[in-house]
């Protein structure tokens, strides 16, 4: 049947998509469970998928994994409250930097601007990524995910296709407005999908500074897209 090759042919997609998500978490999680989850959307996926519609049934089926990893996570973990008074202390100090200055501040003045030490600034953006607070598909828990593609069995109307447009638009230009290796590691994890490991092998950095700059770009490409939302 189509349904079961679709699901035979795609299983190596779910283990791919629990360890990306799973990389970066502080803590060791039953990785069973989370592929379990993401085995159960791969199911769901082939089966509501219609072939006759014009999209990628492994694209569909990445989206529909994805979430169900994240949802079985998001159902067992939850962000500190430490971590969550420090990440808004981040954005109101992000917000008042520029309201004072005109531009976006650099690490370092909006580590001083939030009143913390650039490192306690890295840590509680690790943090706060690691427990899916920052993520590209979901940028930060009051703003809506990222474009992605429309489930198979959905035609988007004119306005969805509009919003999803601008959206996209908004998103190129919020990651080409990064500083050089922020955007660089951006484009290397998401576009080529490349490890972090990777990733430091080509810009000729430490491991550990990727993460940083990593979770650093998550947070202002979450506030540049709040603002011009």
């Amino acid at each position: 049947m189509l349904q079961e090759k679709l699901i035979l042919d795609h299983l190596p997609l779910v283990w791919h998509i629990v360890q990306r998500v799973v990389a970066h978490l502080p803590r060791k999680v039953d990785l069973e469970d989370l592929v379990s989850a993401g085995t159960l959307g791969l199911v769901r996926a082939a089966r509501q998928f219609d072939p006759s519609r014009k999209a990628e049934f492994s694209t569909y089926a990445y989206i529909r994994i994805r979430g169900a990893v994240i949802d079985e996570l998001r159902g067992r973990s939850f962000v500190p409250s430490g971590v969550h008074a420090r990440i808004r202390a981040i954005q109101e100090a992000y917000q008042a930097y520029i309201t004072t200055n005109g531009r976006p501040p650099a690490d370092e003045e909006l580590a001083d601007q939030a009143g913390m030490s650039l490192g306690r600034y890295y840590r509680t953006l690790e943090e706060a990524r690691n427990h899916q607070f920052l993520s590209l598909h979901g940028l930060t828990e009051e703003s809506p995910p990222l474009p992605s593609f429309l489930p198979a069995d959905q035609t988007p109307s004119p306005y969805q296709q509009v919003e999803r447009k601008e959206l996209i638009e908004r998103l190129t230009r919020a990651i080409q407005e990064l500083p050089d290796k922020e955007r660089k590691i951006i484009l290397l994890y998401y576009e080529r999908d490349l490890t972090m490991k990777e990733a430091a092998a080509v810009l000729d950095i430490t491991e550990s500074r990727v993460s940083q700059l990593h979770a650093a770009a998550l947070f202002k490409l979450s506030m540049k897209l709040r603002s011009t939302q």
